[in-house]
C-alpha cells in the first residue's frame, strides 16, 4: 500500500480505508497530499469557498462539568463567571441583525440552576428579534443535559426545542471518541457513543448538524482516523452532517498540561487534507479560522477546505483557551482572504444555501 496507489484509487472515486488514511497521515510529502485533497474538493465544490455572516452567543460559562482541556468553564461565584440575561441575548441578536447576520450560534456551559424553560425562552428571544434568523444551538452534550432537565427523553426534548426556534446543531462536544483518551480529557462528559447516538436522533428529528474533532492533545493519529470513521459511518446512515470541523487544541490556558501539545501548521493542514479525502460523504470541510489563525486557514484552501466559518463576533470558548485571533472578522476581510487564495467567495446561510457570490 503506497501513497501512489491510494492516490490512484481516490482519483478514480474510490473510498479509502482506515489503514489507507493512516498512510496518508504518514506521507512525508505534504504538498502532494494537499494536491490530492484539493482535487477531491474541486471535483465536488469547484473553486467556491463558503462563509456566512453569523454571531456567537456563549450565554454562560458556568458549568457542572470540569473538562481538563477547557479554559472556558467556571463555577458559580468564581471570578469571571457569568450568565447573560435574556435582555442581553436579545441585544446581541439585534446587533447581529443590523450587521446582516443570518445565523446565531448558541453554545454555553451546563448551568446547574437554570430550568429547561430558560432554554426555550432563549431560543424564542432570538427568533422574536427576526424570524429570518437561523438559530444553530446546543451541542449534543447540551442536548443530553437538557433532556435530563426536561425529563422528556431526547426525541421529545428536540421537538420542544424545535418548536421554540431551534434550526440546527453545532458539532461541539465530540472531542475525540477513543474512550481511553476521552476519559482523560473529559471524564464527566457524555461518551463518544452517546454523542453519536444523540446526533443520530437529531438527524432523525429532521435537524442538520455539524461534526467536530478536537486534536493535538493526547490522541494518536490512529485515534483521529477512528474518530472520522465513526462519523463517516453515521453519515452513511443519516446524511445529516453538513460539515466536518477539526478543532486545533489550544494548550495555553488549559488545565491539561502535556509537553509538546498543541498543533503545528503542518499538522493542521495534514489533518484537514486527510479529512477531505477520507470523509467522502461530507460535502464540506471547514477551517475554523478562530483556532487555526487566519494565515493557516487561508493556506488550507489549497488543502481540500471549502469553508471558513463566518464573521463569528465575540467568540469566547476558543479565546479563553488561548486563541490569539481577532474576536471577529468582517465580511470584506473574509472575501479578500478567499480571493487572495485564488478562490471564489460564496456567502451561504446555515444550511449551505448560496446567498451571494462575490
Amino acid at each position: 500500500m503506497t501513497f501512489a496507489t491510494i492516490a490512484e484509487k481516490v482519483r478514480a472515486g474510490g473510498r479509502i480505508t482506515e489503514p489507507e488514511a493512516l498512510v496518508l497521515f504518514e506521507h512525508p510529502d505534504l504538498l502532494a497530499l494537499g494536491e490530492l485533497a484539493q482535487s477531491v474538493n474541486e471535483r465536488r465544490n469547484g473553486k467556491r469557498v463558503f462563509f456566512n455572516v453569523n454571531r456567537h452567543i456563549n450565554h454562560t460559562n458556568i458549568c457542572v462539568n470540569r473538562c481538563r482541556f477547557c479554559a472556558f468553564f467556571r463555577k458559580a461565584g468564581d471570578p469571571g463567571a457569568y450568565l447573560m440575561t435574556l435582555d442581553e441575548v436579545r441585544g446581541r441578536a439585534e446587533e447581529a441583525v443590523k450587521e446582516g447576520a443570518t445565523e446565531i450560534h448558541v453554545v454555553g456551559g451546563l448551568h446547574p440552576e437554570l430550568p429547561f424553560e430558560f432554554y426555550l425562552e432563549l431560543l424564542a428571544t432570538v427568533k422574536a428579534v427576526s424570524p429570518a434568523l437561523h438559530v444553530k444551538a446546543f451541542t449534543a452534550v447540551e442536548i443530553a443535559y437538557l433532556a435530563k432537565l426536561s425529563g422528556l427523553g431526547i426525541p421529545a426534548t428536540l421537538e420542544k426545542l424545535k418548536e421554540a426556534g431551534l434550526g440546527s446543531l453545532p458539532g461541539g462536544g465530540a472531542e475525540i471518541f477513543a474512550p481511553e483518551i476521552r476519559n482523560q480529557l473529559c471524564p464527566e462528559k457524555i461518551s463518544g457513543a452517546a454523542w453519536l447516538s444523540i446526533m443520530e436522533q437529531v438527524h432523525q428529528a429532521g435537524l442538520k448538524s455539524n461534526a467536530t474533532m478536537l486534536y493535538g492533545h493526547l490522541e494518536s493519529v490512529a485515534d483521529r482516523v477512528d474518530h472520522m470513521r465513526q462519523l463517516r459511518e453515521l453519515q452513511d446512515r443519516t446524511g445529516g452532517f453538513q460539515v466536518f470541523i477539526p478543532l486545533a487544541f489550544q494548550p495555553e490556558h488549559s488545565q491539561l498540561k502535556i509537553a509538546g501539545s498543541g498543533t503545528s501548521g503542518v499538522d493542521d493542514l495534514r489533518t484537514l487534507a486527510v479529512a477531505r479525502i477520507y470523509l467522502d460523504n461530507f460535502a464540506n470541510v471547514k477551517a475554523y479560522w478562530v483556532m487555526l489563525g487566519e494565515k493557516i486557514a487561508q493556506v488550507s484552501l489549497s488543502f481540500g477546505v471549502n469553508d471558513l466559518d463566518g464573521t463569528v463576533v465575540e467568540e469566547r470558548i476558543g479565546h479563553e483557551a488561548g486563541a490569539d485571533t481577532p474576536q471577529t472578522m468582517s465580511r470584506d476581510n473574509i472575501v479578500t482572504m478567499i480571493r487572495k487564495a485564488g478562490r471564489i467567495p460564496v456567502e451561504r446561510d446555515t444550511l449551505y444555501q448560496e446567498l451571494r457570490v462575490y
